[in-house]
């Protein structure tokens, strides 16, 4: 597939991520869902940063960090999402660029401030994000340059990105065209409320030949088939007509299809220290070895290694050279 100018091409919404590490009791006092992603209005984002204590600011995003990671692989990727011509957007777009992300989204003149996410790291690594969205409910068709996904091996969609209708639009629009150059299509679910949110749309995505590729944890994919037992999940889950990638945290990752599933280990971590972006990464070595024509359990394996890297640190994105970890793996050349 690498013939294409863009290996992986990624849609999402573009957030500076707001870091810092607290406590449970900080959670309760905030009235915060552990573990989960809540969205949040700009009056409650600056309640939260007044009260957070110190914090470290990276560029993040769920799809951008994919492509980050895809980047890092030594695979070419890009990103689509938007942000405002402000401060924040300005350090957002040059974080992209400086690691050889293709980004080429016109900034927002007026409207909203850059998207940010603020996320609040417990010592068992577990992160909880509250996420002001911006700018990033203005990405429109208008910023779904053909040329640009024709040219993309796979298009992936952060599931976070059905939230805004004209957001929304940009995503049907960005799939017509992927799938009219004869490209794949992959969608991650994003989060379980993201999912409890919009559950008969993705299925229907899933099953009007929208998607070739589900990215989901376990908990969603439960919550996209209503069910508290895994594995009902996972037998649903087989009955699709696309691939399936499942991922458990210390478990490892399903890769699901009608004929088979195969289990992959989680490569070890000495100390889980933050588990932001741990999903976003995982894609990026799946689907940058789909890109190099690996074996499925290879890509796995990719993705795996990628997430291990990233949970290893604070933030979520990658601070070794992936492509350098996977050599010593043998899982690249």
């Amino acid at each position: 597939m690498s013939q294409n100018r863009i290996d992986v091409l990624t849609l999402g919404n573009a957030i500076v991520d707001v870091l810092a590490h607290t406590d449970e009791a900080f959670l309760v006092a905030k009235n915060v869902h552990k573990g989960a992603m809540q969205l949040i209005d700009e009056a409650r984002a600056e309640e939260l940063y007044g009260d957070m204590g110190q914090a470290i600011i990276v560029s993040g995003g769920s799809a951008a960090n994919t492509a980050a990671g895809v980047a890092s692989l030594g695979v070419k990727a890009g990103f689509i999402g938007k942000v405002k011509n402000d401060e924040t957007g300005r350090l957002f777009a040059h974080d992209l660029k400086s690691i050889a992300v293709h980004y080429d989204v016109a900034f927002a003149e007026d409207g909203p401030a850059t998207a940010r996410s603020f996320i609040l790291v417990t010592p068992d690594g577990e992160r909880t994000m509250n996420t002001y969205l911006g700018a990033c409910q203005n990405l429109t068709p208008d910023d779904i340059h053909e040329d640009t996904v024709r040219s993309s091996s796979i298009v992936y969609l952060e599931g976070y990105l059905w939230d805004p209708p004209a957001a929304k639009e940009a995503f049907r629009k960005a799939v017509k065209i992927a799938h009219q150059a004869g490209n794949k299509v992959a969608l991650t679910l994003s989060d379980a409320f993201c999912v409890d949110r919009y559950r008969d749309e993705f299925l229907t995505l899933m099953r009007d030949g929208s998607l070739d590729i589900l990215f989901a944890n376990i908990h969603e994919l439960q919550s996209l088939y209503g069910t508290s037992d895994p594995e009902s999940a996972l037998a649903a889950l087989r009955e699709e007509k696309l691939l399936g990638v499942v991922t458990r945290s210390a478990d490892g990752a399903l890769v699901v299809s009608r004929g088979e599933t195969r289990a992959v280990k989680a490569f070890p971590v000495d100390r889980v220290i933050d588990t932001t972006g741990a999903g976003d990464l995982f894609a990026s070595g799946f689907l940058a070895g789909l890109t190099q024509d690996l074996d499925l359990v290879d890509c796995a394996r990719l993705g795996g290694l990628a997430a291990a890297e990233v949970i290893s640190h604070l933030g979520a994105r990658p601070q070794t050279d992936l492509r350098d970890l996977a050599r010593q793996e043998g899982l690249l050349a």
